[in-house]
């Protein structure tokens, strides 16, 4: 059985839709218990890291369905599941640190690898399209 184009990308986006649900509720549970037992003590980043894989991975998902969109390039998607990844394990581990009254200069490493992933992702969407059609069509 074969499917269109757009019917796989369809089936692969509520896939993607679906991980990052998952994600999203692991991250809301493990904040929520991590606060349970930190004494009284809270971390915006363990709080919040469930909106990393909430807004950069759900959302997205379920618009490109919405509006009957195909996925970008497999390298795009790839860029932007590790962006979103390392957004969501800095926020956890800026948090753990908070909550244990420390901090580390190396934190910042996982929003600056996340940011660039990100910005190469969209790169990547609006470039490899184009080039993928030129391959085909020269």
């Amino acid at each position: 059985m074969f499917a269109s184009p757009a019917e796989a990308s369809k089936e692969k986006g509520l896939r993607i839709a679906f991980v990052y649900t998952l994600v999203t509720i692991f991250c809301a549970l493990f904040g929520a218990v991590y606060e349970a037992f930190s004494h009284g003590v809270y971390a915006y980043g363990m709080l919040y890291a469930f909106a990393f894989p909430l807004l950069g991975g759900v959302l997205p998902a379920i618009l490109f369905l919405r509006h009957g969109k195909t996925l970008p390039s497999e390298t795009s998607q790839q860029l932007w599941h590790f962006g979103i990844s390392a957004f969501t394990v800095g926020s956890l581990f800026s948090g753990a640190l908070e909550i244990y009254g420390t901090s580390s200069g190396l934190t910042a490493m996982y929003w600056l690898a996340g940011g660039t992933c990100l910005l190469l992702s969209v790169l990547a969407a609006l470039l490899l399209p184009m080039k993928e059609n030129a391959v085909k069509n020269g």
